[in-house]
């Protein structure tokens, strides 16, 4: 297989679908996932900016519109996603309702719920983040929150995320670094082979990686950081419980089948012993954010160059 094809998509589209149907189960990682997303919005605190079209890119339930709408509330925000459940709970949420009764009823159940109402005019559309519904150069800004780490190639969707963005128009985004789950991954190791399919998880792309792959795309000057976050647990079944709840394995590679009792209790052990001085065990989540501004061409489409004269200034 080549680095293209390792990540099996009807696998992740599986798996966000059940998790739509199952929301509660999901709470406690939710809250850590909203965190991140309120952290990569707080960024555009700094980013002069007033669009009037904007596609959140692997949308989920909707979370961020509330945001983007209150931060930019004449903008037209279209939620894009390719699972069907979670696009189905996010158009119920967000979207324009169909007549007068649904948009007071929507309201007041805000109000009840000591929220100050959002006008709920976001669209929101079943598609994959590579081959998006939009028309080139129709949007202003392309966000996309703990996404891209799902997609098997990620040039390509920056490619597919250019193609739309309007000139000047800004991508934001975060995603996962190499060091997240680290920990599990020195876990594994230590029970099976590097070769085992036990030991295959997500590879996630680093930060440089990823700039480099936005400049090869047609972005300007971008910026990429990153933080670590570290959850601490009492006990390691509490840690794969919660590992098991940010996403699926996907890799066409994986381990089919679960695992055996003795085996369960190797992997429990090896965690165990990576305990740290306060008696926890930890988990390391390396978020990554990045934003980057779509350049004006350097060719046309028949290959020649576009040169640009500015006057000189009188005097």
């Amino acid at each position: 297989m080549t680095a293209r094809n390792l990540i099996d998509p009807a696998r992740v589209k599986r798996w966000f679908d059940r998790a739509a149907l199952n929301e509660r189960r999901h709470a406690g990682v939710a809250e850590i996932i909203d965190e991140i997303r309120q952290r990569l919005f707080e960024r555009l605190a700094y980013i002069r900016l007033q669009p009037a079209s904007i596609v959140d890119a692997g949308c989920a339930q909707g979370a961020a519109y509330p945001l983007l709408q209150s931060r930019y509330p004449k903008a037209h925000i279209c939620g894009i996603d390719f699972s069907t459940q979670q696009i189905d709970r996010a158009q119920q949420q967000w979207a324009q309702p169909r007549n007068g009764w649904q948009a007071i009823q929507g309201q007041w159940q805000q109000w009840l719920a000591g929220k100050r109402p959002i006008p709920r005019h976001g669209e929101f559309l079943c598609a994959d983040m590579q081959h998006l519904p939009q028309s080139a150069q129709s949007t202003d800004l392309l966000w996309s929150h703990a996404a891209l780490q799902w997609v098997d190639n990620p040039p390509a969707v920056f490619a597919e995320w250019q193609r739309i963005l309007r000139v000047d128009g800004l991508l934001m985004f975060s995603s996962f670094g190499p060091d997240t789950l680290i920990e599990l991954r020195q876990a594994l190791a230590r029970v099976w082979p590097a070769a085992s399919p036990r030991t295959q998880t997500l590879s996630f792309v680093d930060m440089h990686d990823l700039g480099d792959m936005l400049v090869n795309a047609g972005f300007a000057t971008p910026v990429v950081d990153m933080e670590k976050i570290t959850l601490t647990y009492g006990s390691p079944v509490d840690l794969l419980a919660d590992v098991r709840l940010f996403g699926p394995n996907p890799l066409h590679t994986r381990a089919r089948g679960l695992l055996g009792r003795r085996s369960y209790q190797q992997l429990l052990q090896a965690l165990e012993t990576q305990r740290g001085a306060d008696g926890r065990l930890s988990l390391t989540l390396e978020v990554i954010y990045g934003h980057a501004w779509k350049a004006a061409p350097k060719t046309i489409a028949d290959g020649r160059a576009v040169v640009t004269f500015r006057p000189r200034a009188a005097g």
